[in-house]
C-alpha cells in the first residue's frame, strides 16, 4: 500500500518495483541490452564448466556452507530498524544541540534569528520532501534550522511559563509511545481509508492555520490560539501528529519488508521527525493555553 505521507509517497521511495535499489531487473523489447551479459556465464562451452574438472567437496566444507549464517539485511546494504532507529537518533541529537544553542545564545524576547531559522527550515523541508534520491547533509540541515527555530520559541514560553519545555517534551514522547502500542497491538491500521481521512483533516487545518495567520497579520483575531476554541485546536493538531506517526510508522515496516536501500533510513528518519516537531509545538501551545497565558 502507497502511503500518503510526502516524504514517503517519492517516485522509487521505498519501493523495488523497479528492482533492487532502483535498477530495473526486466529488460525493455528492443534494447541492445535485453540480456544482461553479467547474468551469463562467461566460462559456458570452456574447460572450467565441465563437470569433473573440479575436486569434490569435503564433508567439512559442505556441513560449513549449509549450516553457516545466511547474509542479513546489513551485509546485502538493505534498510533494518537498527538504521532508522539510528539515524532517526542522530537526526533529533543535532536538533536538540541546535536547540540548545539557541537557547542560551539568544535573548528570549529575540525572535528574528529564529523566525529566519524557521523559515529557511522549512524550505530546507520541501525540498527534502520533494527530492527524488536522499541528502543526509540536508536532512541534518533541516533538523539544525528547525531546531535552532524551536530552541528559541521555547525559551521564549519557558521565561513566561516556567517548566512548560518540560511538560511539553512529556506530552510529546507519551504521544509517541501511545501510538506506537497502538500501532504495533493492532488497535490502529493504516488502510487507504484512514488515510484519505486523515489527509482532507490535515489539509483543511492547515488551510485553516494559513487563514488566521493571514487575518493576525491585519489585526483580526479568529481567536483559535486563545480560550475553549485554542484548546480544541490544539488538541486536533496533536492527533494530526499522531496520525502523521501512524502513517511514518506504516511507510518504515513496508519498506523494511520490500527490502529498500539502506539509505532509505535517513527518509524514514525526516519523516518520524517531522511528525514529532509538529506534536511537539502543538504541544506547547496547547500547555499555554490550559496554563492560563497563550
Amino acid at each position: 500500500m502507497r502511503s500518503s505521507n510526502p516524504v514517503f509517497s517519492r517516485e522509487g521511495s521505498f519501493s523495488r518495483d523497479a528492482g533492487y535499489a532502483g535498477f530495473g531487473t526486466t529488460a525493455q523489447a528492443g534494447s541492445p541490452y535485453g540480456q544482461n551479459p553479467y547474468g551469463q556465464n562467461p566460462y559456458a562451452g570452456t574447460q572450467y564448466a565441465q563437470p569433473g574438472q573440479q575436486p569434490p567437496m569435503t564433508d567439512e566444507q559442505l556441513y560449513e556452507l549449509y549450516n553457516g549464517p545466511s547474509a542479513g539485511p546489513a551485509a546485502t546494504g538493505r534498510m533494518t530498524l537498527d538504521d532508522v532507529v539510528a539515524r532517526t537518533a542522530m537526526t533529533l541529537l543535532t536538533l536538540v544541540v541546535a536547540g540548545a544553542v539557541a537557547w542560551f545564545a539568544l535573548p528570549f524576547e529575540n525572535f528574528g534569528y529564529a523566525i529566519a531559522a524557521s523559515l529557511v527550515a522549512m524550505v530546507v523541508g520541501v525540498v527534502v520532501s520533494f527530492k527524488r534520491s536522499v541528502s543526509p547533509p540536508l536532512i541534518l540541515t533541516y533538523a539544525a534550522l528547525q531546531g535552532f527555530a524551536m530552541g528559541a520559541v521555547s525559551h521564549a514560553f519557558n521565561t513566561m511559563l516556567n517548566g512548560i519545555v518540560i511538560q511539553a517534551v512529556l506530552g510529546t514522547a507519551a504521544v509517541f509511545a501511545a501510538m506506537l502500542f497502538a500501532y504495533k497491538s493492532g488497535r490502529i491500521r493504516v488502510t487507504a481509508r484512514y488515510q484519505r481521512i486523515g489527509i482532507a483533516v490535515a489539509m483543511g487545518f492547515v488551510l485553516l492555520l494559513v487563514v488566521n495567520m493571514i487575518a493576525s497579520a491585519f489585526g483580526a483575531d479568529m481567536g483559535l490560539r486563545s480560550g475553549p476554541l485554542g484548546i480544541v485546536v490544539g488538541l486536533i493538531g496533536i492527533g494530526l501528529g499522531a496520525f502523521f506517526l501512524s502513517l511514518d510508522f506504516a511507510a518504515i515496516e513496508e519498506a523494511i519488508a520490500q527490502g529498500a536501500p539502506q539509505r532509505e533510513s535517513w527518509r524514514a528518519a525526516f519523516g518520524l521527525t517531522l511528525s514529532l516537531v509538529w506534536i511537539y509545538m502543538e504541544m506547547l501551545r496547547l500547555i499555554a493555553i490550559l496554563r492560563g497565558d497563550d
